[in-house]
């Protein structure tokens, strides 16, 4: 059976209702039967210690001493419950006396029962609640005193009492099932407005919003954690809109740049300099398109947290020396002076692949933006048992508003001033990715036209 999660609600709360009723009328059958019982029979021990005074031995067995007196008040009184009394001999077979209500009839008598205990029996198929006293002198027993009053009306409340419980009892679960199924259906209409609002959204309607509860509760809680992940997923989104957009117009470019080259090459017979020249400059193109896509791969590999291989791991001065002589011809062409300030830092190992990609970008950076016959410092040292490099170049440095943007792919500073300096906006996007893959954190500072520093945590 399929249940609707309202209703789902209902049933385990009348299911546990259930119970707690089921007990609590338990309780009160028993608590009312005790209480019966136990009133009936304290009348009966009343009378029937009032009665033990009232006889007296006559040839050996008892008999009521002042019976006329008993039977002018019975007379006189009228009983609602009437107490039938009745005196046997110690054999129980004989009765001596009785009171004047019992006329022919006789309370049995059950040599069985302990003294003084109470039962219940019949007397002419009407239902009695009883007690046999022994009458005793001098410690020897010569007969018993019957005391009985008529259980039928208390009977008769005790069933009473058991049919409307029993009646009652699934009339209060039906309506329970109905008002809990009220009530939670009132309580989840904040998770059915939840429901409707995300349905709405689609990639082309993120800007819906899931509307916050009135009450700080867990609902509320909820409402905010999906208004979080929908913004987070509009900017994902968004970033990947814009990612495609630069990637499409960048990969355009060159495409665009070869095809006009070759077209012009075939218009008209060329000397072998301008086959050359166009040719080297279309492979230029082509090298450019395979750095973007090489980069690009780079980013999409590391997308989400990979797993790391502990064992593929280098000293990170061994690297810095590895990027340094990648970068040596750069180096010489525009007469950098190379400064390092390494302290003795050799065992401290970083990972391979991804400590080379960001000390490789940041580096190619510094050599490509910086000014020439400059310096390049690169300051390495061990704080807080953490290793930090310093990148610290002498260039055209980075606007104060654009430091916050430079790790988003395709992004240049002021790309269109300086058109001269080849590059594709993503070596400082890869920087963030491999950062972010072995936990390193990377600050930035930048003078516009005095240089930037690169402060690299691994």
């Amino acid at each position: 059976m399929k249940l609707s999660f309202k209703d789902r609600i209902a049933f385990y709360y009348m299911l546990a209702t259930a119970l707690i009723v089921a007990f609590a009328f338990l309780v009160v059958f028993i608590l009312v039967k005790q209480t019966v019982y136990q009133q009936l029979d304290n009348d009966l021990h009343y009378e029937a210690t009032m009665h033990l005074q009232e006889t007296t031995l006559e040839k050996g067995k008892p008999v009521f001493w002042d019976k006329a007196e008993w039977e002018e008040r019975e007379q006189n009184e009228v009983q609602v419950n009437p107490v039938f009394v009745q005196v046997m001999d110690s054999t129980g077979e004989i009765i001596t006396d009785k009171s004047p209500n019992l006329k022919e009839y006789r309370l049995p008598f059950y040599k069985e029962k302990e003294d003084n205990e109470h039962y219940n029996a019949y007397l002419e198929d009407e239902l009695i609640r009883q007690i046999q006293v022994p009458v005793k002198m001098d410690g020897k027993v010569y007969g018993y005193i019957i005391t009985a009053m008529s259980f039928e009306g208390s009977q008769d409340v005790i069933t009473g009492l058991a049919w409307i419980l029993i009646l009652c009892y699934p009339l209060i679960l039906i309506g329970l099932f109905f008002i809990s199924r009220l009530l939670a259906g009132r309580s989840i209409k904040p998770i059915q407005e939840i429901t409707q609002t995300t349905n709405l959204i689609s990639r082309d309607h993120l800007n819906e919003r899931v509307s916050l509860p009135e009450n700080q509760d867990e609902l509320y809680e909820l409402s905010l954690s999906i208004n979080s992940l929908l913004d987070r997923v509009e900017q994902a989104i968004e970033r990947e809109r814009q990612f495609t957009s630069d990637a499409s117009h960048e990969l355009r470019t060159p495409i665009s740049s070869i095809r006009g080259t070759l077209e012009v090459l075939i218009r008209k017979e060329r000397t072998r300099e301008d086959y050359e020249n166009k040719i080297n400059y279309s492979l230029d193109e082509i090298d450019r398109m395979s750095l973007i896509i090489e980069q690009l791969l780079f980013l999409a590999r590391n997308d989400e947290t990979p797993k790391l291989d502990n064992n593929s791991k280098a000293e990170i001065i061994s690297l810095i020396d590895e990027v340094l002589n990648e970068h040596s011809l750069k180096l010489k062409q525009k007469n950098i002076q190379l400064v390092l300030d390494a302290e003795d830092v050799n065992e401290f190992l970083v990972h391979y692949y991804y400590g080379y990609a960001i000390l490789n970008n940041v580096v190619e950076n510094a050599i490509k933006y910086a000014y020439p016959n400059s310096k390049l410092i690169i300051e390495l040292k061990l704080k807080n048992s953490r290793a930090v490099v310093k990148v610290i170049d002498e260039g055209i440095g980075i606007k104060e508003a654009d430091i916050g943007k430079i790790f988003n792919p395709f992004f240049r500073s002021e790309g269109l001033d300086h058109k001269d300096i080849k590059g594709t906006g993503l070596g400082l996007s890869i920087v963030q990715k491999a950062a972010q893959a072995i936990g390193a954190q990377i600050e930035v500072s930048s003078i516009k036209h005095k240089g930037t520093t690169f402060t690299i945590y691994f």
